[in-house]
């Protein structure tokens, strides 16, 4: 008995077939809108509002109706253009004073860190007398916010005459530095993460109580 060969399947040498309509071409980036130069009104205009800050002042100064000042101001800080200028002025200008006054953020802390803890004795001398003011030290000269000085006289008429003079030394707040440094340390971050539980507040207002703060 003869055996007969399996039948071949036929293969398909066609290649397949690629959808080109799912390959769609990446989407071009708008391009950005063209910005027009600004006049030479919108340049006063910047160079008024830096100097004032007053966007209907600025408008006035750089030539615009006081009418209609209010409105151009407005409309002139919503131009990017305009608002990128007055960005960068006011940058700069904050450099320049920054490099003429030698302000930085060190300074400022020292500042606010010697009248914070300022020591009142260092005012007087050994024997309890005040010091003048060439001879404090330097936290301490810092605390001095302002001096008034009374005249005392005695006598009257043509025998009025100066006897003296009354010192009184105006002191920096020493509790407002303390807490300007306590903000910038964080130290009230707990007070501040405190919240009011709401079944003690309602409980308060039916009994006339004030709320309990309870920790989170």
């Amino acid at each position: 008995m003869k055996k007969t060969a399996p039948k071949k399947t036929p293969v398909n040498k066609t290649a397949p077939k690629v959808n080109t309509s799912a390959q769609k071409k990446p989407k071009e980036a708008p391009a950005a809108p063209e910005t027009k130069p600004l006049t030479r009104r919108n340049a006063a205009f910047v160079a008024e509002y830096l100097k004032c800050r007053n966007a209907t002042q600025a408008a006035i100064r750089a030539g615009y109706s006081p009418d209609t000042a209010k409105q151009q101001g407005s409309r002139l800080l919503t131009n990017a253009a305009i608002r990128a200028l007055i960005d960068q002025g006011h940058n700069e200008l904050i450099e320049q004073v920054k490099q003429e006054t030698g302000i930085s953020l060190e300074r400022t802390l020292r500042e606010i860190a010697r009248i914070g803890y300022f020591d009142p004795r260092k005012l007087f001398d050994a024997k309890g007398e005040p010091l003048p003011i060439t001879e404090l030290d330097d936290d301490t000269a810092a605390v001095i916010a302002g001096l008034d000085v009374l005249e005392e006289w005695e006598g009257s008429g043509e025998d009025r005459r100066l006897v003296g003079y009354v010192k009184k030394w105006k002191l920096a707040d020493k509790k407002g530095a303390l807490d300007m440094l306590m903000k910038h340390l964080g130290g009230y971050k707990v007070d501040n993460e405190q919240k009011v539980d709401p079944i003690a507040s309602l409980l308060a207002r039916v009994g006339g109580k004030s709320a309990i703060p309870v920790q989170k």
